[in-house]
């Protein structure tokens, strides 16, 4: 039985910290492969437009050629209409049986998940592997959130050690609209590919913040 990590997300675009939290799970708990998973449609995005599936797709495969153990999976972007993470495990678990899957997410994410569709199905199908990140609202503590959630879900639920992302696509997109540079904060490709399409800039960018 394989050892898989999940990442999700629109990854518009993919980023340093993206990579840096899927090497961190693959080390600290031995998985053998991580499935970079970007979605399709994702129905809580509707605050802003989503770029084109096949340009995230393009930045992810650029960002993960070189990273030994992952693996860049259509598995959702494929999927018509809005792509929900319940039913995405549900499907995984029944096309590959014979893996192990861990879901990995940042401390925003576990602090918002009973908001999720079908939060239950999620926590009772896969292990989570959570990383510490800014959250903006009030919340109890990373340590108590897991706690809540072991006792009303039964979840399985592990903290990564890894220093916290202090960036995020939505701030890059921002960056890009108003010609910053974005040196170190995307993998090299990822930022040539950006500057090169024109992605996010000007009043095309500015539909993205």
């Amino acid at each position: 039985m394989a050892r898989i990590g999940i990442m999700g997300g629109t990854f518009d675009p993919i980023h340093n910290g993206h990579i840096m939290l899927g090497r961190q799970a693959k080390e600290e708990y031995e998985l053998d492969q991580i499935w970079f998973m970007p979605s399709g449609q994702p129905p809580h995005k509707t605050d802003h437009r989503v770029t084109d599936a096949r340009i995230r797709w393009e930045m992810a495969e650029l960002a993960l050629k070189d990273e030994e153990g992952f693996v860049l999976s259509d598995f959702e972007i494929r999927r018509p209409g809005n792509t929900y993470t319940a039913q995405t495990l549900t499907l995984l678990k029944k096309t590959y049986p014979e893996h192990d899957f861990y879901f990995i997410i940042g401390a925003d994410s576990l602090y918002e998940i009973e908001r999720w569709y079908e939060p239950e199905r999620v926590m009772e199908q896969t292990a989570i592997l959570v990383a510490s990140r800014e959250y903006e609202k009030e919340h109890p503590s990373l340590r108590k959130q897991i706690h809540h959630l072991e006792e009303k879900y039964g979840a399985r639920i592990m903290q990564l050690h890894c220093r916290e992302m202090d960036v995020s696509s939505e701030e890059i997109r921002g960056m890009a609209a108003e010609g910053k540079p974005l040196d170190g904060l995307l993998p090299k490709a990822v930022a040539e590919y950006v500057k090169r399409h024109h992605l996010y800039e000007d009043s095309y960018g500015r539909i993205y913040k």
